[in-house]
Protein backbone atom coordinates (compact mmCIF):
# COMPACT_ATOMS: atom_id res chain seq x y z
CA UNK A 1 0.00 0.00 0.00
CA UNK A 2 1.00 3.41 -1.02
CA UNK A 3 2.15 5.84 1.59
CA UNK A 4 0.34 9.51 1.88
CA UNK A 5 3.51 11.10 0.51
CA UNK A 6 3.71 8.37 -2.26
CA UNK A 7 -0.03 8.95 -2.99
CA UNK A 8 0.58 12.75 -3.12
CA UNK A 9 3.65 12.67 -5.79
CA UNK A 10 1.62 10.12 -8.18
CA UNK A 11 -1.13 12.40 -8.01
CA UNK A 12 1.21 15.15 -8.32
CA UNK A 13 2.87 13.87 -11.74
CA UNK A 14 -0.15 13.17 -13.70
CA UNK A 15 -0.52 15.35 -16.86
CA UNK A 16 -1.40 18.50 -16.70
CA UNK A 17 -4.04 20.37 -18.35
CA UNK A 18 -3.07 22.95 -21.05
CA UNK A 19 -3.70 26.59 -19.77
CA UNK A 20 -3.57 28.34 -22.77
CA UNK A 21 -7.36 27.08 -23.38
CA UNK A 22 -8.04 28.84 -20.65
CA UNK A 23 -10.07 31.93 -20.78
CA UNK A 24 -8.08 35.18 -20.64
CA UNK A 25 -10.09 36.38 -17.48
CA UNK A 26 -9.75 33.01 -15.86
CA UNK A 27 -6.23 33.60 -16.41
CA UNK A 28 -6.03 36.93 -14.96
CA UNK A 29 -8.09 35.61 -11.55
CA UNK A 30 -5.41 33.01 -11.33
CA UNK A 31 -3.06 35.91 -11.52
CA UNK A 32 -4.62 38.09 -9.23
CA UNK A 33 -5.09 35.30 -6.13
CA UNK A 34 -1.17 33.86 -6.73
CA UNK A 35 -0.19 37.66 -6.22
CA UNK A 36 -2.72 37.65 -2.97
CA UNK A 37 -0.87 34.69 -1.23
CA UNK A 38 2.92 36.36 -2.35
CA UNK A 39 1.78 39.56 -1.05
CA UNK A 40 0.16 38.09 1.95
CA UNK A 41 -3.38 39.87 1.09
CA UNK A 42 -4.97 37.62 3.36
CA UNK A 43 -8.41 38.93 2.74
CA UNK A 44 -8.80 38.49 -0.89
CA UNK A 45 -7.20 35.45 -1.22
CA UNK A 46 -8.85 33.84 2.24
CA UNK A 47 -12.81 35.34 0.39
CA UNK A 48 -12.30 33.34 -2.70
CA UNK A 49 -11.27 30.33 -0.59
CA UNK A 50 -13.65 30.51 1.68
CA UNK A 51 -16.40 31.03 -1.95
CA UNK A 52 -14.73 28.18 -3.63
CA UNK A 53 -11.40 28.49 -4.82
CA UNK A 54 -9.55 25.61 -4.11
CA UNK A 55 -7.13 25.96 -1.34
CA UNK A 56 -4.33 24.46 -2.69
CA UNK A 57 -2.12 26.93 -4.47
CA UNK A 58 1.43 25.76 -4.78
CA UNK A 59 4.15 26.67 -2.21
CA UNK A 60 3.59 30.37 -2.33
CA UNK A 61 2.07 30.91 1.16
CA UNK A 62 4.89 29.10 2.48
CA UNK A 63 7.61 29.98 0.67
CA UNK A 64 6.81 33.85 1.36
CA UNK A 65 6.69 33.43 4.62
CA UNK A 66 3.45 34.81 5.49
CA UNK A 67 2.93 32.68 8.42
CA UNK A 68 -0.73 33.75 9.47
CA UNK A 69 -1.80 33.28 6.09
CA UNK A 70 -0.11 29.84 5.77
CA UNK A 71 -1.92 29.05 9.12
CA UNK A 72 -5.46 30.29 7.54
CA UNK A 73 -5.00 28.03 4.28
CA UNK A 74 -3.65 24.79 6.33
CA UNK A 75 -6.88 25.43 8.30
CA UNK A 76 -8.98 25.23 5.29
CA UNK A 77 -7.47 21.91 4.54
CA UNK A 78 -4.71 23.07 2.28
CA UNK A 79 -2.57 20.02 1.14
CA UNK A 80 0.96 20.54 3.45
CA UNK A 81 2.48 17.85 1.47
CA UNK A 82 1.65 19.34 -1.92
CA UNK A 83 4.89 19.31 -4.36
CA UNK A 84 5.34 22.14 -7.37
CA UNK A 85 6.98 21.81 -10.65
CA UNK A 86 10.47 21.17 -9.37
CA UNK A 87 9.66 18.50 -6.79
CA UNK A 88 9.94 21.00 -4.10
CA UNK A 89 7.96 20.55 -0.77
CA UNK A 90 6.21 23.28 0.85
CA UNK A 91 7.83 22.41 4.10
CA UNK A 92 11.67 22.32 2.45
CA UNK A 93 11.00 25.61 0.84
CA UNK A 94 9.88 26.96 4.57
CA UNK A 95 13.39 25.52 5.67
CA UNK A 96 15.16 27.13 2.66
CA UNK A 97 14.14 30.46 4.13
CA UNK A 98 14.00 29.89 7.97
CA UNK A 99 10.48 30.53 8.02
CA UNK A 100 10.57 28.72 11.58
CA UNK A 101 6.70 29.19 12.49
CA UNK A 102 5.17 28.11 8.89
CA UNK A 103 7.50 25.31 9.22
CA UNK A 104 5.86 24.29 12.93
CA UNK A 105 2.66 24.78 11.36
CA UNK A 106 3.25 22.55 8.57
CA UNK A 107 4.90 19.96 11.36
CA UNK A 108 1.44 20.02 12.87
CA UNK A 109 -0.63 20.19 9.68
CA UNK A 110 1.03 16.65 9.18
CA UNK A 111 3.36 17.45 6.35
CA UNK A 112 5.93 15.27 5.69
CA UNK A 113 9.99 16.57 6.14
CA UNK A 114 10.79 13.54 3.82
CA UNK A 115 9.48 14.26 0.62
CA UNK A 116 10.72 16.72 -2.12
CA UNK A 117 13.89 17.42 -3.86
CA UNK A 118 15.72 18.22 -1.34
CA UNK A 119 13.79 17.23 1.31
CA UNK A 120 13.26 19.59 4.26
CA UNK A 121 15.69 17.89 6.71
CA UNK A 122 18.25 17.61 3.95
CA UNK A 123 17.70 21.77 3.64
CA UNK A 124 17.79 21.96 7.56
CA UNK A 125 21.52 20.34 7.20
CA UNK A 126 22.58 22.01 4.49
CA UNK A 127 22.28 25.33 6.68
CA UNK A 128 22.98 23.89 10.50
CA UNK A 129 19.73 24.57 11.30
CA UNK A 130 19.96 22.02 14.49
CA UNK A 131 16.51 24.09 15.82
CA UNK A 132 14.61 22.86 12.68
CA UNK A 133 16.13 19.47 12.67
CA UNK A 134 14.25 18.83 16.18
CA UNK A 135 11.39 20.13 14.66
CA UNK A 136 11.19 18.21 11.61
CA UNK A 137 11.44 14.94 13.80
CA UNK A 138 15.14 14.24 12.15
CA UNK A 139 16.31 10.94 13.30
CA UNK A 140 19.64 9.25 13.25
CA UNK A 141 19.16 7.59 9.38
CA UNK A 142 18.22 11.02 8.20
CA UNK A 143 21.23 11.94 9.21
CA UNK A 144 23.69 10.14 7.17
CA UNK A 145 25.15 12.25 4.61
CA UNK A 146 26.68 10.03 2.13
CA UNK A 147 27.43 13.24 -0.03
CA UNK A 148 24.14 12.95 -1.99
CA UNK A 149 22.38 15.45 -0.45
CA UNK A 150 20.86 17.31 -4.22
CA UNK A 151 20.68 21.20 -3.85
CA UNK A 152 18.83 21.36 -7.03
CA UNK A 153 16.10 19.32 -7.48
CA UNK A 154 16.62 16.66 -10.72
CA UNK A 155 13.68 18.28 -12.73
CA UNK A 156 15.63 21.68 -12.76
CA UNK A 157 18.40 20.48 -14.33
CA UNK A 158 18.97 20.58 -18.22
CA UNK A 159 18.80 17.23 -19.81
CA UNK A 160 22.23 16.40 -21.44
CA UNK A 161 21.99 16.39 -25.56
Amino acid sequence: MASASEETQQHQSASKPDVSSLPAETLQFAGRMFDAARQDNSELLLAAVDSGLPVNLTNDKAYAGHTSLAQELLKRKADPNRLNDLGQSIIGGAVFKGHTEIVKALVESGADPRIGTPNAIQAAQVFARNDLLEILGAKEDDLKVDGSIPLVPPSAVPASS
